[in-house]
C-alpha cells in the first residue's frame, strides 16, 4: 500500500501539476479568496504536487547512484 500510495503522488505530481497550477491562478486572477475552503484545497493541491516531485528525485537520485 505505501509503494502504491508514492506512486499515485509521484503520477499526480507529474501529469496534474500544470492543470492544477493554471486553475489556481486562473482563479486567484478572477476571485477573492474569502473562503477558507478555497484556500485550503488550493494549498492542498499544491502540497501534493510539492510531496510528488520530492519523491520523484529522491528515486531519480537514488537510481543514478
Amino acid at each position: 500500500m505505501k509503494n502504491f500510495v508514492k506512486y499515485l503522488l509521484v503520477w499526480v505530481s507529474q501529469n496534474l501539476s500544470i492543470p492544477f497550477w493554471m486553475v489556481g491562478h486562473v482563479h486567484l486572477s478572477m476571485n477573492v479568496y474569502a473562503d477558507i475552503h478555497e484556500i485550503l484545497m488550493s494549498f492542498g493541491m499544491n502540497i501534493i504536487v510539492a510531496v510528488g516531485f520530492i519523491i520523484d528525485y529522491k528515486e531519480q537520485r537514488k537510481n543514478k547512484m
